[in-house]
C-alpha cells in the first residue's frame, strides 16, 4: 500500500466506496464521475503505478475480474455492451497513479456518446445504481 494513494485508501476501507466486486486480488467500485451510469473502476489491491510495473500474473487476475464484471453488466443488469479503458502516464491522461481499468456499461438508446469526448456530469443516485449493479457474493468468487 502507498500512504498517499487514494485508491489504496479505498482498498483498506479508510475511504468508503460503492463496491461492485471484490476478490483476493482486485477491488471494483463505482466511479463518481457521473458521466455514464455504472462507470466502474477495477484496481489491483496491491499498488502498481500503471501497466508498466504490474506483473503479468497479477494483470491476468485483473483482466479476469474485468471480464466477469462486464459480463455481469450485460447478462444481469440490462446493458448491451461496455467499454474497457486504461491510461498509462500523464501524457495518456492517467490522473490517479494506481493502475486501474474503467468499465463503462453501454446501451443503445438511439443516440451514441463518444467515450472519448468529455461528457457533462449527470445527476445520479449512486446508492441506487450500486444496489442494482453490485455482484452477488457467489458471482464474486467464481
Amino acid at each position: 500500500m502507498k500512504e498517499d494513494c487514494i485508491f489504496c485508501k479505498f482498498v483498506t476501507g479508510e475511504i468508503p466506496v460503492h463496491v461492485i466486486y471484490e476478490d483476493d486480488h482486485v477491488l471494483a467500485f463505482l466511479d463518481n464521475a457521473g458521466d455514464f451510469e455504472g462507470h466502474t473502476l477495477v484496481i489491483p489491491k496491491k499498488h502498481y503505478k500503471n501497466l508498466f510495473d504490474c506483473p503479468a500474473e497479477e494483470l491476468g487476475h485483473i483482466m479476469q475480474a474485468v471480464q466477469k464484471i462486464g459480463t455481469h453488466f450485460v447478462k444481469n443488469c440490462g446493458f448491451e455492451g461496455f467499454n474497457v479503458l486504461q491510461n498509462n502516464e500523464h501524457c495518456a491522461e492517467q490522473a490517479i497513479f494506481h493502475l486501474h481499468f474503467h468499465i463503462v456499461p453501454r446501451q443503445d438508446e438511439g443516440h451514441h456518446y463518444s467515450i472519448y469526448a468529455a461528457r457533462p456530469k449527470q445527476e445520479m443516485d449512486f446508492n441506487e445504481i450500486w444496489k442494482r449493479l453490485r455482484m452477488p457474493q457467489g458471482l464474486n468468487k467464481k
